[in-house]
């Protein structure tokens, strides 16, 4: 037996069947493989180049929120009102997509305190069949906004969403002005409307409720516009410029109001809600 064998079965690799499946995520950004336990541990935060990775609406909230908060029922409505199928049934799409998350579907709400301030938190989970908005998705939204006037508390909104959902046809669309009305409640009442844009939020979900917050703050690289960048360059025949739709690109053009890192988005928060709810503060 070489050296070389011997120093190689010296070393004590484990069984490929020993390890597991999902020890490594490997960064969409730089291509880094990080520990999985480091990168959630990092809050879904590259160590090595800083990249925001996408988060479901759980994590939303227990990094978010105080302990103790409470998850709001998801409104029922009626599924597939058209009967939709393209190459699957619109129904087993739904089945699949709750298999997946464990999520009735792609908004959920909760309330609680963050930092012992009262809100009202709903998160986008682009899990869930692309974040797209359809009409349950549109009814979790009106659901929190008026969770949040009935405790007199902000109503805080985490985008993410490729746009409004094709298998429900205009029903889909119709939630954009439904969405609007419900912000416009939340103003009658004199309650501030917060959105964070996460990656990526795109189509109807941009022509509404994303865009209509009292503030407008976007985590750091997030993708964010209507139209794509290949169907905007097309129509337009003019090459954009480099980073156009990120959320730097945005802040410098005066689209969002500010840019913050997911490690300092609990404190920012809290603060908002001190200037925007000072008297609001739970007891």
């Amino acid at each position: 037996m070489s050296w070389l064998n011997r120093v190689r079965n010296s070393i004590p690799f484990l069984p490929k069947r020993e390890t597991p499946d999902n020890l490594w995520h490997k960064c969409r950004e730089c291509g880094a493989m990080v520990f999985t336990r480091e990168w959630e541990e990092n809050l879904n935060v590259c160590p090595r180049c800083d990249h925001h990775g996408r988060i479901g609406a759980r994590q939303r909230f227990q990094m978010l929120l105080d302990p103790g908060f409470t998850l709001l029922a998801p409104p029922q409505v009626k599924e597939d009102p058209l009967k939709f199928r393209d190459t699957k049934r619109y129904t087993d799409r739904i089945r699949e997509a709750r298999q997946k998350t464990s999520e009735h579907d792609a908004f959920l709400n909760a309330r609680g305190t963050i930092d012992g301030r009262r809100a009202v938190v709903g998160v986008q989970d682009f899990a869930f069949m692309g974040g797209s908005m359809g009409m349950a998705v549109g009814a979790a939204f009106v659901a929190g906004a008026r969770a949040a006037i009935h405790d007199r508390a902000p109503f805080i909104v985490f985008t993410a969403a490729g746009g409004a959902r094709m298998q429900e046809g205009i029903l889909s669309l119709m939630q954009m002005p439904k969405s609007t009305v419900a912000i416009a409640e939340l103003r009658e009442a004199g309650l501030p409307y917060v959105v964070v844009l996460t990656d990526p939020t795109t189509g109807g979900v941009t022509a509404s409720y994303a865009m209509l917050g009292d503030v407008q703050i976007a985590e750091p690289g997030a993708l964010i516009g209507f139209a794509g960048q290949r169907v905007i360059e097309s129509t337009i025949r003019e090459k954009l410029p480099q980073g156009f739709q990120r959320a730097e690109y945005l802040l410098d053009h005066g689209m969002v109001d500010m840019v913050v890192h997911r490690h300092e988005l609990k404190q920012r928060l809290s603060l908002l809600i001190s200037y925007l709810a000072p008297e609001r503060e739970a007891a």
